[in-house]
């Protein structure tokens, strides 16, 4: 069982960052591939960004390519999404989720966080 608790949300100007964590609990956490989504209003959940259990693949949108990186810190139980030159179409709920490999495809995550807001404004 894994817990994900993801913060670090928040109101941005376009072209501003933010840097969003998830904390997991469990001794498991390292074995996990994480991953990113979001849902925007209105609109399906996406895929974010994904990173092996190692931290060595990482994997993007093509939306975010560029701009956002994906890291993990096994000893500490987190993974991190730093968000750069942000859009106002980047604005969505966000939410980190764990998986036995790097995929794209949300069912195929068994955990999940509750999510944290993220607002661009143009």
């Amino acid at each position: 069982q894994v817990q994900l608790v993801e913060s670090g949300g928040g109101l941005v100007q376009a072209g501003g960052s933010l840097r969003l964590s998830c904390a997991a609990s469990g001794r498991t956490f390292s074995s996990y591939a994480m991953g990113w989504f979001r849902q925007a209003l209105g609109k399906e959940r996406e895929f974010v960004s994904t990173i092996n259990w190692s931290g060595d693949r990482t994997y993007y949108a093509d939306s975010v390519k560029g701009r956002f990186t994906i890291s993990r810190d096994n000893a500490k139980n987190t993974v991190t999404l730093q968000m750069n030159s942000l859009k106002p179409e980047d604005t969505a709920v966000y939410y980190c989720a764990a998986g036995q490999r790097v995929a794209t495809t949300q069912s195929l995550y068994q955990y999940w966080g509750q999510g944290t807001q993220v607002t661009v404004s143009s």
